[in-house]
This record gives structure tokens, C-alpha cells and sequence, in this order.
């Protein structure tokens, strides 16, 4: 079985990124739906099974910055932030986002 985390970091605040809702995907299946805690991480998400395959997390990044106070666009630039990925088996990914209202990054972590 191969295992899956997540940071979120905004790089507005520089802080973890608390209270983005999340959803992990295998094709049109959902598998995971959640939440980051306070840290910008959600824990849960290393409980659910996944094995070698593509998968795509999906990060509803324009909410967060809503909530926060930040004005946005209408319609904004980033609201859905998709990261689209591939499990090898056995492995374990850390998939982090980096994000501001224009721009996010991410990379494989360890």
C-alpha cells in the first residue's frame, strides 16, 4: 500500500494555511474529502488506502482567501487549485501547496 499528506502554506500570510477544503480523486471517484487543520495539514487523509495509480487532489484555494478577508476577482484566478500525480507502489507522497489568490506551487516532499 502506498501512503499520502499534504501542507497547505499561504504565502500571502506566510502561515499554514487552516480551513482549506480539500478532495482527493482517483478518475471520477472520490476518495477522500476534508479539511486542513490549523497546521495547514490534514492528518486523515494518510488513512485512506490508495495504491499505484494517478490521482488528483483538488485544493478550493478561492474560498479560503474569501474567508480570509482577501478581495478576489470575479471570477477569481485561482479558485480550484488541481494537482494531478502519480503514486508508484509502495511509496509515499507528500504533496504541499504553496498558494496566493495569483500564483501556487508544489512539489514532491518527502
Amino acid at each position: 500500500m502506498s501512503s499520502l499528506s499534504t501542507h497547505v502554506l499561504d504565502t500571502v500570510s506566510g502561515k499554514p494555511a487552516a480551513g482549506v477544503s480539500l478532495r482527493l480523486l482517483q478518475g471520477d471517484r472520490v476518495l477522500f474529502e476534508g479539511q486542513t487543520n490549523a497546521d495547514g495539514r490534514c492528518p486523515e487523509l494518510r488513512d485512506v488506502a490508495v495504491s499505484k495509480g494517478m490521482y488528483c487532489l483538488e485544493f478550493r484555494i478561492g474560498d479560503y482567501f474569501r474567508k480570509g478577508g482577501q478581495v478576489l476577482s470575479d471570477p477569481p484566478f485561482l479558485d480550484v487549485v488541481p494537482i494531478v500525480f502519480g503514486l508508484a507502489a509502495g511509496a509515499h507522497a507528500h504533496v504541499p501547496l504553496l498558494a496566493a489568490p495569483f500564483g501556487y506551487s508544489t512539489y514532491r516532499g518527502s
